[in-house]
């Protein structure tokens, strides 16, 4: 018989942010099997833990969860900044189509490090070349995440990127479906409906429906996409995905710039779980986050990859507080059009929500084990009259001192305990040397 006060990580003197955003202190926090097990008061507490973290000058929160990133985009930091649009089609598709596998492993490693470092636990990927790869790599990581394949039939798309064919790219879908295990899961995906033909996409959200797989596509990103869509096909893009009956299978859509009225009615009744990358769209657009969320629909945060200014979600907070308030805020003198409040929902239980993982995004029993500890002593975040306040004005992906994935310690004191980080950077390095292309890609 197991024992009842036994648990595998035991967090002492913790003081933790509640789901409705409120501290709660003086609590002992007991992990099993990778859920939180019990929270009692650290007074009464009787668990015994295979391990023991002390809570003091901490917070715990839920882990973040990137709502969109691009795996495959990791070595192409510092090469988007200031390029014209659209820099998809131009710059991001092309470099992608000249990795290779060890590219790609590489990617996937700096981007897991970079993720664990800045507390962020969970992902959704938008797809690339080789999502085994990826999953291997994130898996020892020990992440959580969807994968998919990029998806695309464009004859402007790069050979080694293109499917070809419909049937084929549904095959290649389903074989990276049944390649995941574990912490990670499928999610299908094409590139974007402007960008991909009426069969393929069909094809793709038929598949969906019929795998129990959610699926995502990037939406509404730019108004020459939404323009463009209308004149093919006679409607704005989620007016026309309703009509057609395509949406059977959960949705994820990052980006949702370019919202009608009418659009943000359909993805509320969808429940169509919107991701907005602040720093990624303030070249395109300011999207309608207040009246989404007016309507109910779940809103999270992705960073669009490391390509468009790194992955520390604390970072697209404070940045999106600051886009919403000029944009939103200053025509109305609504100083808290985005409370921090608000704000840490979309990067946490909003994140989950596009992650499609029940009672993900939350601390309370039951939920699944994935929690970061922010380090509050820290100079820049003490003293505060108000630490919620303080995490979005002040804190960033550095400041996370420890963090937790189903249960298991994957940084702790700001040591990476699942990936070599020493030698991802060295493997880097020679990468570079190697296939100069790398580093002047044009």
């Amino acid at each position: 018989m197991a024992d009842s006060l036994h648990c595998d990580l035991l967090l002492t003197n913790a003081r933790y942010l509640a789901p409705d955003m409120t501290l709660v202190s003086g609590k002992a926090i007991a992990l099993r099997e990778g859920r939180v097990l019990d929270i009692v008061d650290q007074a009464q507490c009787a668990y015994r833990g295979d391990a023991v973290l002390d809570g003091r000058d901490l917070l715990w929160m839920p882990g973040l969860v990137d709502g969109h990133l691009h795996t495959s985009q990791q070595l192409l930091r510092g090469r988007l900044l200031d390029e014209k649009p659209v820099i998809w089609k131009r710059v991001n598709v092309p470099f992608e189509s000249r990795l290779d596998e060890e590219s790609s492993r590489l990617s996937a490693e700096l981007a897991a490090m970079e993720m664990i470092s800045c507390g962020t636990t969970g992902f959704v990927d938008a797809g690339g070349k080789y999502p085994e790869i990826y999953a291997g790599v994130y898996e020892q990581a020990g992440l959580r995440g969807r994968l998919s394949v990029m998806t695309n039939d464009n004859p402007f798309c790069p050979e080694s990127l293109r499917a070809p064919s419909v049937p084929a790219a549904v095959e290649r879908l389903r074989a990276m479906r049944s390649a995941l295990t574990g912490l990670l899961k499928p999610i299908y995906s094409v590139t974007t409906p402007t960008a991909v033909s009426e069969e393929l996409l069909r094809a793709v959200f038929q598949a969906a429906e019929e795998d129990g797989v959610p699926v995502e596509t990037h939406m509404n990103e730019y108004a020459g996409e939404v323009t463009e869509f209308i004149e093919r096909c006679g409607e704005r893009p989620f007016v026309w995905l309703e009509r057609e009956g395509l949406w059977e299978a959960p949705m994820t859509a990052p980006h949702c710039i370019f919202l009608s009225q009418e659009e943000i009615e359909i993805l509320a009744r969808r429940q169509v779980r919107v991701v907005h990358c602040p720093f990624s769209n303030c070249g395109k657009g300011v999207p309608p986050a207040p009246q989404l969320l007016h309507a109910g629909v779940p809103v999270g945060l992705g960073t669009d990859g490391s390509a468009h200014g790194g992955l520390d979600l604390f970072r697209e907070m404070r940045l999106f507080r600051g886009v919403m308030n000029v944009t939103r805020g200053v025509g109305t003198a609504d100083s808290s059009v985005m409370p921090a409040e608000t704000l840490l929902k979309m990067a946490t239980q909003g994140g989950a929500a596009a992650l499609m993982e029940p009672g993900l995004g939350v601390i309370e029993r039951g939920a699944p084990a994935d929690l970061i500890a922010v380090d509050t002593a820290a100079p820049h975040l003490w003293p505060t009259q108000n630490l919620v306040h303080t995490l979005v004005e002040s804190a960033s992906g550095a400041d996370v001192r420890h963090s937790i994935v189903n249960g298991k310690l994957l940084m702790k004191d700001r040591e990476l305990l699942t990936v070599d980080a020493d030698r991802v950077r060295r493997e880097a390095e020679r990468l570079f040397e190697r296939q100069p292309w790398l580093r002047s890609w044009k």
